[in-house]
């Protein structure tokens, strides 16, 4: 009887050490913070999936999201150090980066941006807009409408205000609206009318979009946090296009507002134009960047002013942390 007494309390005891083991381990996970572009949607759902699926845990860290939105300047917030990590844009990054600022970018979202103009039925191709109304927000001033100008000779008087609604563009015939192809198009459906989308990359705009953007303090201080971040964020990805509803419920906990057609459709839309998945993505994997796109981004802001010629815009950009990593997307993606 002492004996099993003995086994028993030596069991016991052993199980109280390896729970208190396992909690100590949990509680010393790194705690960091992504900041993200906007409120909660499809559009982020690789980050969200590898918090809801663990994966950001098992690479040793344990990450919050932080909703951001049309009032929250996310860049300001990353070097500020309100966050360690924040889903950027390589123009906002590069004029940042001119400026003196620390910001690098680490790996990509998306291999092009979903910035759209949606059009009235009638309209049947891009160049057919110089001229017109376009709702606009001013944001795009120091984006994309520059190369609109550059390219089409679009001009700013025809510039209305965007405020984030597609009610104007339904009661108005006559005008056209920026947007994502994974949203402003499926509220306007859901109006009533059937839309013509023009999306910039496919008529020669350069830019990766929702690059994964971190400081240089990071990067020389925690090499490994950034190197299990950036991994674990494209494994979310891939993740995500497979089976989107871990970080769905997550998406939706943090922004109500998002429903589950909204969501089927941004999905949808980010397969149809293999955002994620395309480009150099096919044979470098998900969230590959290449030195001839960041120059062929330079080269457009350089033409239209942004930064000076003589910017080294390298500093921009450290590919040390995906370089090696190929996160191949699954073989139904690249079929698209």
């Amino acid at each position: 009887m002492n004996i099993r007494n003995t086994l028993l309390k030596s069991m016991l005891t052993g199980a109280v050490m390896l729970g208190f083991s396992v909690a100590t381990q949990a509680a010393a996970l790194p705690k960091v913070t992504l900041c993200s572009n906007w409120f909660a949607e499809a559009e982020h759902g690789g980050f969200y999936q590898a918090v809801a699926t663990g994966l950001y845990r098992k690479a040793g860290l344990d990450v919050t999201v932080k909703m951001g939105g049309p009032q929250v300047n996310g860049l300001q917030l990353l070097v500020g150090g309100s966050c360690d990590f924040y889903m950027g844009y390589p123009i906002q990054d590069m004029v940042a980066v001119s400026h003196g600022l620390p910001v690098v970018s680490v790996a990509t979202s998306f291999q092009k941006d979903p910035q759209a103009l949606i059009a009235h039925q009638g309209i049947k191709d891009l160049a057919e807009l110089k001229g017109k109304p376009i709702l606009v927000s001013q944001s795009a001033n120091t984006t994309w409408w520059p190369w609109l100008e550059h390219k089409y000779g679009f001009t700013k008087s025809q510039q209305r205000p965007y405020t984030f609604s597609v009610a104007p563009f339904l009661h108005d015939k006559d005008i056209s609206q920026q947007g994502y192809v994974g949203s402003e198009p499926l509220m306007i459906e859901k109006g009533g009318e059937k839309p013509v989308v023009f999306l910039l990359s496919d008529f020669g705009w350069p830019m990766y979009a929702e690059t994964i953007d971190t400081t240089r303090q990071m990067i020389d201080k925690h090499p490994a946090w950034v190197a299990a971040f950036v991994k674990a964020s494209l494994e979310g990805w891939k993740s995500y296009l497979a089976d989107p509803a871990p970080g769905n419920a997550l998406i939706v906990k943090d922004n109500p507002e998002e429903t589950p057609d909204q969501l089927e459709f941004a999905l949808r839309m980010l397969k149809k134009y293999q955002f994620v998945t395309g480009g150099d993505a096919k044979t470098g994997g998900i969230g590959t960047m290449t030195n001839k796109r960041w120059k062929e981004m330079f080269d457009f802001m350089v033409q239209n002013k942004m930064v000076p010629a003589d910017f080294d815009y390298r500093k921009t950009v450290d590919m040390q942390f995906i370089d090696k990593l190929h996160i191949m997307p699954d073989a139904a993606d690249l079929e698209r």
